[in-house]
Order: C-alpha cells, then sequence, then structure tokens
C-alpha cells in the first residue's frame, strides 16, 4: 500500500513542477494545465474504469473459494433458477452500502479519522505554503526566486514517497498499524522544528531537514488511506461485506480533506504575525494527531504482549467430527429441494 500510495506524491511533484514550468507565461497558466490534465483524467475515468469487478466479468471480493464439480454444478442450477424468478442479475447496480452510522460504529475508524484531519492539516500546509515560505526565507545568505523555490518544495514529496513506503513496510513486519502512524506523527514534531530553527543555514541543510520533515509528515497520511481504510472496510463486524470499504475510506479521508482546507486556511492568518506561528500550529497539530491513537497503540501493545489463548481440546473434537460439515451439507440440500419443484423432490431425494 506505500509503494502504491505513492502516486499521490508523486502528482504532488508533478503538479508543482508543472505550475512552475508555464508561471514565466503568467500566473493564470499554472491552474490553466493542471485543470485541464485533471479534467481530462476525470473523462478517461469515467469513460474506462469499471465500478466492480463483476462488471467485467471478474469474480468480486465476496466471491465463495472454487468448489468441487458436482457442487459447482447445484450452485450454477441454483442461480439461473434464481434469475430465472426474479428476473434480475446480480451485479454493481444490485449493491447496497452500509449505512454511514454502521461504518463510524466500527472501532477504530472516528480515533484515525480525526487524526487524519491533523495529519493532512499538516501535509497540506506544507504542500501549498511551501514554495512561499521557501521564497520568504533566506536560505544560504540569500533568498531563491519564485520558480526555484516551487522546484525545490517538490522534495518535500519526494521525501514523503519513502516515508509512505517506509510506514508500510514497518506496520507490514509489526502489524501495529495505530504505532506505526502515532510515531510518525511524534517524530514529525522535531524534524519540523529543526527544519524551522536550521533550514536556513545551507541549501543542502535545508534540503536533507525537508525531506526529512516530508518522510515523517506523510508517512502516517499515507498509512492511514490505504491499508488502515482497507483494514477497517473489511472489519469482522461487518460480517465480511467489502463494500464497506468505499464507505469507511470515505469518512476517513473526507474528515481529512477537511483539515487539509483548514491548515492553509490558518496558515494566511498566522503568518502575517510570523512563521514560528505557523510552525507552532503544525507542532501542535501532529501532537493532537498523535494523541488520538493513544488508545489505539495502548490495545496493540496489549494484543502484543499478552500470551496467546490455546485452543481447547473439546473445540477441536468437535471441529475434527465434522460439525461445520453438517450444516454445509444440509444446506446443499435444502439449495436442491428449492430449485426444484416440489413434485420432483422425492425422484431429486432418490439420487443423493
Amino acid at each position: 500500500m506505500g509503494i502504491w500510495n505513492a502516486h499521490t506524491s508523486v502528482g504532488n511533484i508533478s503538479g508543482s513542477l508543472l505550475a512552475a514550468a508555464v508561471l514565466d507565461y503568467g500566473w493564470g497558466w499554472s491552474f490553466i494545465v493542471p485543470g485541464a490534465l485533471i479534467a481530462s483524467s476525470g473523462v478517461l475515468v469515467y469513460l474506462f474504469l469499471p465500478a466492480y469487478p463483476e462488471d467485467i466479468g471478474y469474480a468480486g471480493a465476496n466471491a465463495s473459494p472454487k468448489l468441487d464439480s458436482a457442487e459447482s454444478q447445484n450452485q450454477k442450477f441454483n442461480a439461473v433458477v434464481v434469475e430465472t424468478n426474479s428476473g434480475f442479475k446480480e451485479g454493481s447496480s444490485s449493491r447496497k452500502g452500509v449505512g454511514l452510522f454502521e461504518a463510524c460504529s466500527i472501532p477504530g475508524v472516528i480515533p484515525f479519522a480525526l487524526c487524519l484531519f491533523f495529519s493532512k492539516l499538516v501535509a497540506y500546509t506544507f504542500l501549498y505554503w511551501l514554495p512561499f515560505y521557501l521564497s520568504q526565507t533566506e536560505i544560504g545568505g540569500e533568498y531563491v526566486s519564485v520558480k526555484s523555490a516551487g522546484n525545490l518544495s517538490t522534495l518535500f514529496d519526494v521525501g514523503g514517497i519513502f516515508g509512505g513506503i517506509l510506514a508500510g513496510y514497518i506496520s507490514d513486519k509489526l502489524n501495529a498499524r495505530a504505532t506505526t502512524a502515532a510515531s510518525f506523527m511524534s517524530a514529525a514534531i522535531p524534524s519540523m522544528l529543526l527544519y524551522r530553527a536550521y533550514g536556513h543555514i545551507s541549501s543542502n541543510m535545508n534540503i536533507v531537514l525537508m525531506m526529512i520533515a516530508g518522510l515523517f509528515v506523510n508517512g502516517p497520511y499515507a498509512l492511514i488511506t490505504t491499508a488502515v481504510s482497507a483494514d477497517l472496510g473489511t472489519h469482522s463486524s461487518l460480517r465480511g461485506d467489502s463494500r464497506a470499504l468505499a464507505t469507511v475510506t470515505a469518512i476517513i479521508d473526507g474528515t481529512g480533506s477537511v483539515g487539509a482546507a483548514l491548515g492553509p486556511l490558518l496558515t494566511g492568518f498566522l503568518s502575517t504575525k510570523g512563521w514560528d506561528a505557523v510552525f507552532i500550529m503544525l507542532t501542535v497539530g501532529a501532537l493532537i494527531a498523535a494523541l488520538l491513537l493513544l488508545r489505539l497503540v495502548i490495545a496493540e501493545i496489549t494484543e502484543k504482549t499478552q500470551k496467546p489463548i490455546p485452543v481447547s481440546h473439546g473445540q477441536q473434537s468437535l471441529e475434527g467430527n465434522g460439525v461445520e460439515n453438517y450444516s454445509t451439507d444440509a444446506y446443499r440440500v435444502l439449495s436442491f429441494l428449492n430449485a426444484y419443484e416440489m413434485k420432483h423432490s422425492y425422484l431429486l431425494l432418490s439420487h443423493i
């Protein structure tokens, strides 16, 4: 997921470089050219991206595993009977998503959504205001041009690419999403303070500290919007309904988008009081984001330190005697009886 989410930073880098390249023709072209590309991409997605795997003939996420030939034939027959009787074919149009309240009640959705709120507040403040900050700050005894500042600011997203990949790798190894995200947000606080304090010494120092800050700021942002959303969208409380993934992702990412809009807005007011006030806001936001995951971090650490409970002998004996297979066989017989008319039931049972 960390590698896949690198496309976000690649898009930020491409957009900044493209806007800086056409800046000589006027500020308006910095909006027109990227906007035209976005509109073209939207048309391509609308025309060629299928909504669900079933729409192009592939099995969905909730598809049952491969069965033996006899059972496969039985289920195919049942599917034909159901489709004939109802006159309705299951597909993307028959999907019904989970409710908003049900999705919010999944453990971890609200804490991660609020964490992403502050994480995006910090990340998007850097994204939108870093070029202006670089052009207004003396680096190595001189000021950089607006175009050079735009190109230089892309290195923050370069660090974000490595941060997303690193956060995903650590999270997969430890199987601890909240701990990884909280650790990265905590490490982002000193990295931002160091960048503010020592980034003006030289261009090389500015680049190194900027990439380190981007690594820790964008790491949890990438993790929450990908792996965490996927985990929560397929939570056991949803009973295997993977259609909730879109709802959970919308709640988490939508809450984060509010922070992405609020951060740059507040920066516009705070920058008039000095850049120190802006960095104080960013560090406070990162601290709150880490604290919001504290309860989940404690739960993950407790789960890791607890000893696994062995399976009882009675449960093993029940599973070994095929109790679950009995319910499967009974369901298979009932499927036959429902598929055929009642006058053929005796003939059907005689062949079982």
